[in-house]
């Protein structure tokens, strides 16, 4: 079993700016890749990005192309998400999620924190 931890939400006025994290207290990634989910109140959670378990690859979802970005230092943790140009429609609780491979659908994961809260003001 792996605990994750995210933290590094908050309240933010739109067009700001946030940096989550995700780590696992005590151990390493070890061979997995890092995925951020988010879900909006009475919405399905959303896929936003991934990344392989060294930082080589990268895949986004189109909504927050551009805007979001993940980082890691090689195998190392915590994994980054940096939230920039935030609308009110982040508003969300953001997850973090672990798995092999570089999925973007949720059921591939196999570890998920308990996530963090982004609420962006307008």
């Amino acid at each position: 079993q792996v605990r994750l931890v995210e933290s590094g939400g908050g309240s933010v006025q739109a067009g700001g700016s946030l940096r989550l994290s995700c780590g696992a207290p005590g151990r390493t990634f070890g061979g997995y890749a890092t995925g951020w989910f988010r879900q909006a109140p009475r919405q399905e959670r959303e896929f936003l990005a991934a990344i392989s378990w060294n930082g080589d690859r990268t895949v986004y979802a189109d909504s927050v192309k551009g805007r979001f970005t993940i980082s890691r230092a090689s195998a190392k943790i915590p994994v980054y998400l940096h939230l920039n140009s935030l609308k009110p429609e982040d508003t969300a609780v953001y997850y973090c999620a672990i798995g092999y491979g570089l999925p973007t659908t949720q059921r591939a994961y196999d570890y998920w924190g308990q996530g963090t809260q982004v609420t962006v003001s307008s």
